[in-house]
């Protein structure tokens, strides 16, 4: 198993975002990126700015109603010197669930997301009002167990970190030279209180080496049985929108 090469990965990151814009946008481009302030919002922010500059990397910050931990997410646009939109999407969250309400019960996979999805149409307003292309934030490690909104944060108009798991994404931060209370931020999920490692039930750090082959999980057979589980419900997230054939 072949070490991982951060720093070469960087390099051929930057470039391989460089040539996305110059191969599929006119010139001037912006990329426009959701600001949750956690590692892999600041890590894909920072390689935007790194590839296109400050003025060509519009970040959006999405509280819904108050968010306790925004600071971060202002840490990093002041860090980075990028332009922002904050648009809060309380008053549209609660008045769609008003109106569903209206005909059914709202359970938790609905209120959890639902505002995903609006996040993302969020984004894409941004960008077809600025002339920009939306990043995809997701990493390997999330996208593996589907840690992830489809058609939410799932989606995307290009997606630096998809091949890089949690482990490979810190690595790349540290690089960039991010404050470290971004790149090590404890990823929580804003409603249940829990972190994500605790709501899937094992550490990136134990996905990450079953993901990379560094470790078969023989020895906790449950754990593997549960990640190879999570992996295949998911795929659907992962793949086209199946289609007949005429």
């Amino acid at each position: 198993m072949a070490k991982f090469q951060a720093q070469e990965t960087l390099d051929r990151l930057v470039q391989w975002v460089k040539e996305y814009f110059v191969q599929t946008a006119v010139e001037g481009t912006k990329a426009v990126i959701g600001i949750s302030g956690g590692k892999d919002s600041s890590v894909a922010a920072a390689l935007c700015v790194k590839a296109l500059g400050k003025d060509r990397v519009i970040g959006v910050l999405m509280p819904q109603g108050d968010q306790a931990d925004i600071a971060y997410s202002y840490l990093l646009v002041n860090t980075l010197g990028i332009r922002s939109y904050t648009v809060n999407i309380g008053k549209t969250v609660d008045s769609l669930f008003g109106e569903l309400g209206e005909h059914l019960e709202l359970n938790a996979q609905v209120k959890i997301n639902t505002p995903a999805r609006i996040r993302m149409t969020t984004l894409y307003a941004v960008a077809a009002a600025v002339g920009g292309r939306v990043v995809n934030t997701c990493n390997l490690s999330e996208d593996w167990v589907g840690y992830s909104t489809k058609y939410g944060d799932s989606a995307g108009d290009f997606s630096p970190l998809s091949s890089l798991t949690v482990t490979e994404v810190l690595q790349i931060g540290e690089l960039l030279g991010l404050p470290e209370e971004l790149v090590h931020k404890v990823p929580i999920d804003g409603l249940s209180g829990k972190s994500d490692e605790e709501n899937l039930g094992f550490s990136y750090a134990e996905l990450d080496r079953y993901i990379r082959g560094e470790t078969d999980l023989s020895d906790k057979p449950e754990l593997k049985e549960r990640i190879d589980r999570l992996h295949q419900m998911n795929l659907h997230k992962l793949t086209l929108m199946p289609k007949f054939e005429l």
